[in-house]
């Protein structure tokens, strides 16, 4: 059995960027704990105190539903400001990976991509890098980055980072079902095709995914690192 850890930036990345291999992972018995780093929907106001706490605890709900679809085995929250990570000190940020890491003890994480547009993204697999720094004694042997609907497809400025470039697919087509029931928790997140982050948009990337590794669906990682011993 292994321990698996997702660290996400928001609410519903968890599900969007690796639901069906979380249930995948599930299935072959492993123990998978979500971290979730941002708020979620605060951004939405002019200002960030314009979306109440209520809003805030609403979605916290829908993720633990979402939660129990494809079988995380508990998800943690942080609450760091909702698309303004780039104000907090990453070592922050940092501090609260290396935090649940140090409970959760994973052999395997999954993150973002560091070319999504999306800033918290950005953040978020930089604290996940930093935290996983291979000194002493360490639990991480790999990590892999998944592609987040609405962002890393968004981000058309390739100068500085490539785009979203996968070498590792999971065979989720006996999964996909959970997926798609996990995310149909999220009512506030989801919206309408052709907008990305719709069901439709899920539907079609999942067999585009699968395509290319010859199956019927499948969730599509980089894999950053990997220690084989």
């Amino acid at each position: 059995m292994k321990t698996v850890l997702v660290v996400a930036a928001h609410p519903d990345d968890e599900i969007l960027g690796v639901g069906g291999t979380v249930a995948w992972h599930v299935a072959e018995g492993d123990c998978v704990y979500a971290l979730i780093l941002g708020e979620g929907q605060t951004s939405r106001g002019m200002h960030r105190e314009d979306m109440g706490r209520e809003v805030v605890e609403q979605l916290h709900q829908n993720t633990m539903e979402s939660a129990k679809a494809v079988g995380y085995k508990d998800v943690f929250f942080a609450d760091f400001p909702d698309n303004r990570f780039d104000q907090v000190d990453l070592l922050d940020i940092v501090k609260v990976v290396e935090k649940y890491i140090k409970e959760c003890k994973p052999q395997i994480i999954y993150t973002h991509f560091s070319g999504d547009l999306n800033i918290d993204h950005q953040y978020t697999v930089r604290a996940v890098l930093t935290a996983t720094r291979p000194i002493g004694t360490y639990c991480v042997e790999e990590i892999y980055a998944f592609e987040t609907l609405s962002s890393s497809e968004w981000n058309f400025d390739y100068s500085a980072q490539p785009a979203f470039c996968p070498n590792v697919f999971v065979d989720i087509s006996q999964y996909y079902i959970k997926k798609e029931q996990a995310m149909n928790c999220y009512i506030s997140e989801l919206c309408q095709f052709p907008h990305p982050r719709s069901l439709t948009g899920m539907d079609v990337l999942s067999k585009m995914r699968g395509m290319a590794a010859g199956t019927e669906r499948a969730e599509a990682f980089m894999l950053l690192r990997k220690i084989v011993k």
